[in-house]
């Protein structure tokens, strides 16, 4: 599965979530065959290389576009947690799709 993670400049939140990420996914049994973390400017564009993005909740408006062509978009509240964001996960198709 291929993995964004997107946040306001792309360094210090998506870098952190980018963790928080890899170890949600790969405790729910996902194969992450690429993850990369970047600013909300490259994510948008971006967007529709991967499988699923993820972003602080109060992104998930950029993503629109992504939406619409059948990419997953995962808003996370707190982005240190990987409890929210396995949470997040099992409440979409990601494991139908990925597992």
């Amino acid at each position: 599965m291929r993995v964004l993670v997107s946040c306001a400049n792309g360094s210090g939140t998506s870098l952190m979530m980018k963790k928080s990420v890899e170890k949600a996914l790969k405790e729910l049994g996902f194969t992450i065959t690429n993850i990369h973390h970047c600013a909300i400017s490259e994510g948008k564009s971006t967007a529709g290389q991967y499988d699923v993005v993820f972003c602080p909740m109060n992104f998930l408006n950029m993503f629109e576009d992504a939406k619409k062509k059948g990419i997953t978009v995962i808003g996370v509240k707190n982005v240190m947690s990987a409890k929210e964001i396995s949470e997040r996960v099992q409440e979409t198709e990601l494991a139908a799709k990925y597992k």
